[in-house]
């Protein structure tokens, strides 16, 4: 009887400890949306980042990066993930491009970088242009 006891207070630690850490895991994988908001901007037009929504179909190093010796360095398991403006600002990437877009403003990262995966996905599923993935809109209320 002792032993049945023992048995099943075991199991039901290891379950509550599975439950918890899964839950704990969830937690960790950052807000279900994101506001987008650009310091310091004249006219900020807020985008909004269904960030849930995005990791159900993307893997989290395909958004996030890190920065070393002014260069970016991609994404590790673990890596500390913070506000994209702390490197995309004039001073730390100054006059840094991709393309046509500055990346040291949030509005360039983020349009290089959104917008790009954006048209990318559209292009190759029809049915993404007709929801006007690709479009302002999608991103900035109006």
């Amino acid at each position: 009887m002792i032993r049945k006891a023992l048995v099943c207070g075991t199991a039901a630690v290891f379950l509550l400890c599975g439950l918890a850490g899964a839950s704990f895991a969830e937690v960790n994988k950052g807000p279900e949306t994101i506001t987008l908001t650009a310091t310091g901007s004249a006219k900020p037009k807020p985008a909004t980042f269904p960030h849930k929504k995005h990791q159900e179909t993307l893997k989290c190093a395909e958004c996030h990066h890190g920065m070393q010796d002014g260069k970016q360095v991609p994404y590790t398991e673990g890596m500390e993930i913070g506000k994209c403006e702390s490197c995309h600002n004039p001073e730390k990437l100054a006059g840094k491009t991709k393309g046509a877009l500055k990346l040291d403003t949030l509005k360039g990262a983020g349009h290089g970088n959104c917008l790009e995966c954006h048209k990318a996905m559209v292009a190759k599923d029809p049915a993404l242009k007709e929801k006007k993935l690709d479009k302002c809109t999608t991103c900035h209320a109006k």
